[in-house]
């Protein structure tokens, strides 16, 4: 496998699990099993042969995310970037631009999201530019859903009302450094933030993105209930 940094997005807040189980602080810091969730996610990425990481956390919550990590992980190489303002999931990304020129490719994960299987299993790395990986759900409208005609990924569209599509994209993304130039290029939304969709799919219309289906579970641990359920899946 070529040099691969894992860029972890570990900035949010969390607002909706405040004082959930005793949290005062932010998810990623909640007890998931044995170890917080940003551990616990770092054990399931070195398990994937990967051994390099930034994380991207908060001005707020910075040094309680540094302190627990080095707690569990002391020999990881790690370096820790602030995003000072919550300026979106691709904001996130481009805080770590400078941290990362040594590397071939980003493995961009969001701080919540857990899988049952290696997705880079089988995956010839080396011959990919952007890898973007889909799961079947019940439940599309919560998601990024994936078009997908002719075997190819058309676009992406970010919580759909009403979709033919069932593929969610999951939180788990595999770049080029050329991301970067990408994002800088992109537009706030609506909502004030430098989206990873908008950012998806200005990939896709470079015919930069290829894309797999995942088989095994996925658990975007956003919630009280998926808690719970990654809780049950990890002991």
């Amino acid at each position: 496998m070529q040099e691969i940094c894992a860029v972890i997005a570990a900035g949010g807040l969390g607002t909706r699990l405040l004082n959930y189980k005793n949290n005062n602080s932010t998810k990623v810091l909640i007890d998931i099993g044995k170890n917080s969730m940003i551990s616990t996610q770092i054990s399931q990425i070195l398990s994937w042969g990967i051994s390099n990481f930034i994380i991207i956390t908060n001005p707020e919550f910075d040094h309680l995310i540094k302190e627990d990590i080095k707690s569990n992980h002391p020999k990881i190489n790690v370096d820790f970037v602030i995003q000072n303002k919550p300026l979106g999931i691709a904001h996130a990304l481009l805080q770590a631009e400078n941290y990362v020129s040594s590397y071939s490719k980003i493995l961009f994960i969001l701080g919540d999201n857990f899988f049952g299987e290696n997705p880079f299993e089988n995956l010839k790395i080396e011959e990919l530019n952007t890898m973007l990986f889909l799961k079947e759900v019940s439940n599309p409208s919560e998601f990024g859903v994936a078009k997908i005609e002719n075997q190819e990924l058309i676009s992406i569209e970010e919580k759909p009302k009403k979709s033919d599509s069932n593929l969610a994209v999951v939180g788990l993304y595999l770049y080029d450094l050329n991301c970067f130039d990408l994002i800088k290029k992109l537009d706030f939304s609506p909502r004030g933030e430098l989206e990873i969709t908008d950012l998806n799919n200005d990939l896709i219309q470079n015919n930069l993105v290829n894309f797999t289906t995942l088989k095994s579970w996925w658990i975007d641990a956003g919630t009280e209930d998926r808690i719970e359920n990654l809780k049950k899946i990890i002991q």
